[in-house]
């Protein structure tokens, strides 16, 4: 029987992505054994998934190469016949270069790459998403079918969630890490005072959010406007967002959470392109950006902790009306 490990230790999105790779190692190989390591917080996006064996945990946290080598000697002792490292970050090629695996597979860019059996080429900006990247890890195995992104609420994650279901509803995640990434809070409290009355309002996030999401609910002054941010865990906010009218979020992490759910969406894109292969999957999506060409724009891959011009026009000019047509 076939074990593989599916590495993939950044942030959740990516997490998410990822688990594409899941489903269509699983149809293809349904009796092969599933591994996939992750950084230590993220654990919570995979629990009960009925296609894995085991889920890795690296802490981050701790010092660095001890760590590392610590991960290193378990998974060579795992025997696995293939590695597929989905980053291009030297700790995790370093890990994929000497797991022992028969196969250890990854992108090019790696800088670990020249140790392993096969490299995949990783071009960003050409319009080609990110979950069609990573499944050219496995295509030798599966072919060239794409599987979409899947999580796997529990029964209680839905049961947690059914009383906000009682009247249509959409969720807003107004946050980002990035600032350049994130719809500015004004504009927010600008649509949700323009969401018709008939649909509840739930403000999504982590426990990092609460304060910037409060604050956003109290500006809106809109009754129907309701903080969850910080009372829901990852995939309690996945079960909420598949059955809600409209889902409105940043191009950050809750847009894959929609993707997972084919839950309907609406991404914002501001300083970022969608061009770089982060859009939505959902059948029920759209992007929402400005409508003009700027110099500026995009100002980087994962957008900056600030606009470098001061205006931020490529998220003031997108058009609120626009975003409420999804209604």
């Amino acid at each position: 029987m076939q074990k593989i490990l599916l590495i993939q230790t950044a942030f959740i999105g990516d997490v998410i992505l990822a688990s594409s790779l899941i489903e269509a190692l699983h149809e293809h190989q349904p009796k092969t054994k599933i591994h996939f390591l992750l950084r230590k917080g993220n654990e919570a996006l995979l629990q009960n998934h009925p296609h894995l064996s085991r889920v890795w945990i690296w802490d981050k946290k701790q010092a660095k190469y001890p760590e590392l080598l610590r991960i290193i000697r378990q998974v060579r002792a795992e025997q696995f016949d293939q590695v597929i490292n989905l980053q291009r970050f030297a700790s995790t090629g370093m890990l994929t270069a000497c797991s022992g695996a028969n196969e250890r597979i990854g992108f090019r860019k790696n800088p670990f790459s020249f140790l392993f059996s096969k490299k995949i080429e990783h071009e960003i900006g050409t319009g080609k998403h990110e979950v069609e990247r990573n499944q050219m890890l496995i295509a030798d195995f599966v072919g060239s079918v794409t599987k979409q992104p899947k999580l796997y609420p529990s029964e209680k994650d839905f049961l947690k969630v059914a009383e906000y279901k009682n009247q249509a509803f959409i969720t807003v995640s107004p946050t980002s890490v990035w600032y350049t990434k994130q719809y500015p809070a004004d504009r927010w409290v600008e649509f949700i005072k323009q969401v018709p009355h008939n649909f509840m309002v739930y403000l999504l996030g982590g426990p990092g959010d609460v304060d910037a999401c409060e604050k956003i609910r109290l500006d809106s002054g809109n009754p129907n406007c309701h903080l969850l941010a910080g009372h829901l865990s990852l995939l309690q906010s996945a079960a909420l967002m598949k059955d809600a009218t409209m889902n409105y979020v940043n191009d950050s992490a809750p847009l894959h959470l929609c993707s997972a759910m084919n839950a309907p969406v609406r991404a914002i894109f501001c300083s970022t392109i969608p061009e770089f292969g982060f859009g939505p999957l959902s059948d029920n999506s759209k992007i929402i950006q400005i409508d003009q060409e700027l110099a500026c724009r995009p100002c980087g891959l994962h957008g900056l902790t600030s606009c470098k011009i001061g205006s931020f026009d490529c998220a003031y000019h997108i058009k609120i009306t626009e975003m409420l047509a999804g209604l």
